[in-house]
């Protein structure tokens, strides 16, 4: 097994590698138009409290189109069903564009934007998920969510850095009309793939509790859909306790709502230190998943999210540390560079867990359940940082930037800790018969 990033699923399937290009030029500019609206938001406000509701506004969509779009996933065929979500994606990028162009001064709009593009994202992203198990080897997954995961973060780099500097050089106009272009990417790749409707339901699993029986069972999209998907994860502890492991990480330890600030007030340097900020924990994730190769003969990949989660949680507490020490007992430049380091730990520390959370929801979770499945995840993996940049950013208000963070920190690390005394089966699951 090689130590460097494993390349084998872009060198063997071209349809994956075509989705794989798309998606990784799409979400750069994803990134770039997430820094520039906290930006513009706080352009208009002076107000991190302001920069936190942007989290809300996508939280409510995400929540809702996640559970639902789940469904849609698992009823209808997952390339139409993700073209038409990019394609909302796409316009809402052309909206941005042109409120910068006209002007617009309402951070109402910008709110309603947010709201928009969440709501399409919330469907794209199960649908592209489930596609991955579709055409790919389950061998290959664990490489492939590494990819993804790398590529996740060189959009975390480039983005914002670009964002950073494009709203410097040429204002928000010019930021978001870069994003609306090369959106266009995901378009293309989704649009080269064959048609991939659900596979029919096969037999049941092991057992008869009600997450066996609903594993037989197909719906047509609605409620009942949505409801037996937590049916399935309500008695699947091993399924469950990745999504609740990393709800504890985003919603206590958010740092993203406290950039803004930290560039406009406490380390100094606008929004090329809000990009860097942002640059360095996908620097640490790239790193990395630079040196994943050996991350598929994990077998006890549970302990590993644990494990990595915990080191989440140090980081963003160094980080807030950063941002007290300021300043004081160290210089502004000094403490940015612990800061930026803290952040990079925070980013590799995330992708590891990110890949092996994906790896056991792909790998425990019948075909027919993995567009409800991948929602949920959706909703926690997103909506999570957005109900973590909001309760950040009224904390912020309270007690200040940094003791924020270090508070957050210490918190995700003491929950991981007991969620670890809570759950021991959760420690031992084998990578080589994964069950749900």
């Amino acid at each position: 097994m090689p130590l460097l990033l494993d390349l084998e699923p872009l060198r063997s399937n071209p349809d994956y590698r075509r989705l794989y290009a798309g998606f990784t030029l799409s979400n750069i500019g994803s990134q770039l138009a997430v820094v520039a609206i906290g930006l513009q938001v706080y352009d208009l406000t002076r107000s991190t409290a302001s920069v936190g509701i942007v989290g809300l506004c996508a939280l409510v969509p995400l929540v809702v189109m996640g559970l639902y779009g789940g469904t849609l996933v698992d009823h209808f065929d997952r390339r139409v069903v993700g073209l038409v979500a990019q394609a909302v994606a796409f316009a809402v990028s052309v909206l941005c564009a042109l409120q910068a162009w006209l002007g617009n001064t309402e951070v109402w709009v910008l709110y309603a934007l947010v709201a928009a593009w969440n709501a399409a994202f919330a469907v794209s992203s199960p649908a592209r998920t489930s596609i991955y198990p579709r055409i790919l080897r389950r061998e290959q997954l664990p490489a492939a969510n590494a990819l993804s995961v790398f590529a996740m973060n060189a959009s975390m780099t480039v983005g914002p850095l670009l964002a950073g500097l494009l709203v410097d050089w040429g204002g928000f106009k010019t930021a978001y009309t870069v994003d609306a272009v090369i959106t266009t990417a995901a378009l293309w790749g989704l649009a080269r793939l064959p048609s991939l409707p659900t596979e029919p339901v096969d037999g049941a699993l092991d057992g008869d509790d009600a997450g066996s029986r609903v594993a037989t069972r197909r719906r047509a999209p609605g409620i009942r859909s949505v409801l037996d998907g937590f049916a399935f994860l309500a008695t699947r502890p091993n399924v469950r306790m990745t999504f609740v492991a990393d709800i504890a990480a985003m919603v206590l330890a958010q740092p993203r709502v406290l950039f803004p600030a930290a560039g406009a007030v406490i380390f100094g340097g606008g929004a090329t230190t809000v990009g860097a900020l942002s640059a360095a924990a996908a620097v640490g994730g790239i790193g990395a998943m630079f040196f994943s190769g050996r991350l598929g003969t994990v077998i006890h990949q549970g302990r590993a999210i644990m494990i990595s989660i915990v080191g989440w949680g140090a980081a963003i507490a160094g980080f807030g540390a950063a941002m007290l020490a300021a300043g004081g007992v160290l210089t502004r430049g000094q403490a940015l560079w612990v800061g930026l380091a803290a952040m990079a730990v925070a980013g590799a520390s995330d992708s590891v867990s990110a890949v092996f959370r994906t790896t056991i929801l792909q790998s425990a979770t019948p075909d027919h359940l993995r567009g409800r499945l991948q929602g949920v995840f959706i909703v926690v993996v997103a909506g999570g940082p957005r109900l973590g940049e909001l309760l950040g950013g009224f904390v912020a208000e309270g007690v200040g930037e940094g003791w924020t963070a270090v508070a957050g920190g210490l918190a995700c690390v003491a929950a991981i800790l007991v969620l670890a005394r809570a759950q021991p089966g959760f420690l031992r699951y084998d990578a080589r018969t994964p069950t749900p």
